[in-house]
């Protein structure tokens, strides 16, 4: 009894018509594609007859997906192999290659999440963190000059390529939207690499009182204070006392004037009205002095700006 080799039923079965037939449509399909006619028309040169079929299946794969970016608005739902990447081909030694570059909507997704990743919160709202001062509202004249001041810090760094020493203290009536405006600036810096840390005040002086039972008061003060760009939302709504005033709050603002580092502030004080409070204690104790040694901080790192307008959270 004679063994027929192995490969024989293989032989006869990629003989049968309709496997053939099916191979020359795919094929055709393959080489008559537009892109992949102007592909190899670009390459006639560089790829033979040969070359060409051997790389049908690398051409197949082209074809096979999207070369351009469908706006499916969101990368998870894209259909290519490689999601929110579209494939171009190119010739190496005689063979065809992939490469896979990122979509108009993969760059957006990525653009988003560096920026996102510029910003450090530290118990902020989350709709702040996403404000751009293109969304601000201009219904007074104070608005106008608070967006063209911050506008001016990012163009600055633009053309110096260094962080002005000074910030803004953006003091007003509750709800005219101060925090939002320090949102909108650090979105802005964030699309020009810069980072910047925005810190809710009186929830992050409440945790640093938690941080010493834990032993990371340190370490938490040293990120505040290091920050590249530093925001302090809502100064003087905390409940002072002379500990987070002085080896909290001083601790900070003297680092900060010392390395010329900006701050911004916001508070419903204003620079007088920011000393008397925190020349109060919980003891009663009226301490001057103290206070005015923090001021001078405080006027050392920022330039004062009312902001007036409508309470949006009426």
């Amino acid at each position: 009894m004679t063994i027929e080799p192995i490969n024989g039923p293989l032989k006869r079965a990629i003989k049968v018509p309709s496997f053939q037939e099916r191979y020359e449509a795919m094929r055709r399909e393959i080489l008559e594609n537009p892109l992949v006619q102007e592909f190899l028309a670009e390459h006639a040169n560089e790829l033979s007859y040969d070359n060409v079929e051997r790389n049908l299946p690398k051409l197949h794969e082209f074809i096979s997906q999207s070369t351009i970016c469908c706006g499916c608005g969101n990368t998870e739902s894209c259909t290519n192999y490689l999601k929110g990447f579209l494939p171009t081909l190119r010739v190496v030694r005689g063979t065809v290659e992939i490469d896979y570059v990122r979509c108009e909507q993969k760059i957006r997704e990525d653009e988003r999440r560096d920026v996102a990743n510029m910003i450090a919160s530290m118990h902020m709202p989350k709709d702040v963190l996403q404000a751009t001062i293109s969304d601000l509202i201009i219904d007074d004249h104070t608005r106008i000059d608070i967006a063209n001041r911050a506008t001016d810090f990012v163009q600055s760094i633009l053309d110096t390529g260094e962080l002005p020493a000074k910030g803004f203290y953006l003091h007003g009536q509750f709800g005219v939207g101060k925090s939002f405006v320090l949102g909108a600036l650090a979105n802005e810096l964030a699309k020009v690499k810069i980072k910047s840390v925005v810190v809710f005040v009186p929830e992050f002086l409440r945790e640093m009182k938690n941080a010493i039972g834990d032993n990371t008061l340190n370490e938490k003060i040293d990120y505040v204070k290091k920050a590249p760009v530093l925001m302090l939302d809502d100064l003087g709504a905390e409940t002072m006392t002379a500990w987070t005033r002085d080896e909290i709050l001083g601790t900070i603002f003297h680092y900060r004037m010392a390395e010329q580092l900006p701050t911004f502030i916001t508070s419903n004080f204003d620079y007088d009205g920011l000393e008397h409070h925190l020349a109060q204690s919980q003891k009663g104790d009226i301490e001057v002095v103290k206070a005015g040694r923090i001021m001078e901080r405080v006027k050392a790192l920022t330039e004062p700006i009312e902001m007036r307008g409508k309470n949006r959270r009426m």
